[in-house]
């Protein structure tokens, strides 16, 4: 597992989060809206692009109607990008190299993008296990 300063760093979070229980209560407490603005900033190329990602993990009008806050589900979602996208830098080392995997179809994934993927639970769990797989060098 990815350390939680990793994904907050994703998250432009990095001095609120020191630990998974820190990461956690964020959470639950509700994430700001920048932190998902900072997720989709770290993948999409475009501001079009941008604006897709943002609004396929809260909707637009959603996202319009928050003041600061993420509610639980929509700071769930958002966590959840973070630690993809934190973990294929990490796999990678490299945040252009994990960018083009997550932005590119895979074959494993029925050619679907890791990114388009990782916007449910089981599949941000599949991406994270191809990822897993890469930095083990197995065969994915």
């Amino acid at each position: 597992m990815i350390a939680a300063q990793k994904i907050a760093e994703v998250m432009g979070m990095k001095r609120t989060v020191r630990s998974l229980a820190d990461l956690s209560g964020a959470v639950v407490r509700g994430l700001p809206k920048s932190a998902l603005r900072h997720c989709v900033d770290r993948v999409a190329a475009s501001p079009q692009e941008r604006r897709q990602l943002m609004f396929r993990v809260v909707p637009e009008a959603t996202f319009k109607r928050r003041r600061n806050q993420l509610k639980l589900e929509e700071s769930e979602r958002t966590e959840r990008l973070a630690r993809v996208i934190a973990t294929a830098e990490y796999v990678w080392d490299d945040r252009e190299e994990a960018r083009r995997f997550l932005t590119t179809a895979h074959p494993e994934l029925r050619d679907r993008r890791p990114l388009d993927a990782a916007l449910t639970e089981l599949g941000a769990r599949r991406v994270e296990e191809m990822l897993w797989s890469i930095f083990h060098g197995l065969p994915v």
